[in-house]
């Protein structure tokens, strides 16, 4: 490896720097760690990234965790945390299981700790990407007008396109649940939920009030466009949504709400703009009507090969401009995966209100 230009890792906002290391490194008491935290140029200030107490019997660290993701610190047998203990000289004590609360890191040495708790950061990174999300950030689209014109899209598609391969009533999308989605969420535990709409709520008061104006926003569905390359071999289809006043208000507030989730950590960066669609067709809805799909990336290799995509030719011809209609959008919801509330929507976790 090039010491000079080494692997860079990020985790939850901040760099580290992977070093060389010999393995004999544990048998001084202050041998460098295997990564060091520091900012996006990282400089060298491998401690600030966390805090590490200086105790009688030496040094400890605390780390929230969620209780789903504790088994991925104690590995199989426990041999995942002996290592992590053995290689780091440290005790790491780990609430039991379901239980929320706190792993302790404690060592008779500050790197010793520093460089237990980097690798559990590590660690927890990686099988947190790996989770299903579990929340998303949306807009509503299921008002009564708008369910009344996508039922309507939906009758002319089966009356003029069933004969197309792939054309089913098991492609539609419930009309109840019609939105779009900005971003997805892992929340494993009430506090990383509430971690959320504090967020949400930070955010109406920085920056949505006055992009909003206090007002709801005024939007038109209408058109139809698909994800893929090949029209004939269609998986998604959408409606595409427009502010009614011409203006980006609706980009720019999907935007900025995405960038602050992204960098408070809650959030993975998918692109550089978020993508405004209502989908209205999707392959994925033939085997679970309750699928949602990630935002704009494939659900997984193995449902994405289990498709059986659709050609949408000649629905994207006859409904090129279809409208859907005009919806007054009011609220930014964190609404919950595979739920439904009374009205038939996702049910919400919490909400940012526009007045």
């Amino acid at each position: 490896m090039d010491v000079l230009r080494p692997t860079l890792i990020k985790i939850g906002g901040r760099i580290y720097r992977k070093n060389l290391i010999q393995e004999q490194a544990y048998q001084h008491e202050e041998e460098e760690d295997d990564f060091c935290a520091g900012p996006s140029d990282c400089a060298d200030e491998p401690c600030d990234a966390f805090v590490v107490e200086e105790t009688e019997k030496g040094f400890q660290c605390r780390v929230e965790v969620p209780s789903p993701l504790y088994k991925y610190i104690i590995g199989k047998k426990g041999e995942t945390k002996k290592r992590l203990e053995t290689e780091t000289r440290t005790s790491i004590s780990i609430p039991k299981p379901g239980v929320e609360g706190e792993i302790v890191i404690t060592g008779q040495h500050r790197s010793g700790v520093i460089s237990a708790r980097t690798r559990i950061d590590v660690l927890l990174d990686s099988f947190r990407k790996k989770q299903p999300f579990t929340h998303f950030l949306s807009f509503a689209l299921n008002q009564p007008a708008i369910q009344e014109k996508f039922l309507q899209f939906k009758e002319e598609v089966l009356e003029k396109c069933s004969k197309d391969h792939g054309v089913s009533s098991s492609l539609f999308q419930n009309p109840a649940k019609l939105h779009l989605t900005l971003g997805t969420l892992v929340l494993l535990n009430e506090q990383e939920t509430q971690k959320a709409c504090d967020l949400l709520q930070q955010c109406k008061e920085d920056f949505v009030d006055q992009i909003a104006g206090g007002k709801p926003l005024t939007v038109e569905v209408a058109g139809v466009e698909y994800m893929n390359d090949d029209p004939a071999m269609t998986d998604v289809l959408y409606a595409k949504v427009h502010m009614k006043d011409g203006s980006d208000r609706l980009q720019v507030i999907a935007d900025q709400l995405v960038e602050r989730f992204v960098a408070s950590g809650l959030m993975l960066k998918e692109w550089d703009r978020v993508k405004l669609h209502a989908t209205v067709m999707n392959t994925l809805f033939r085997k679970d009507p309750s699928a949602e799909e990630r935002n704009n990336t494939m659900t997984g290799k193995s449902s994405f090969k289990e498709r059986e995509s659709f050609n949408g030719r000649n629905i994207l011809k006859l409904f090129e401009n279809f409208y859907f209609g005009e919806v007054q959008l009011d609220s930014v919801r964190l609404s919950q995966r595979f739920s439904s509330d009374a009205s038939g929507y996702y049910a919400t976790s919490g909400q940012l209100t526009f007045s």
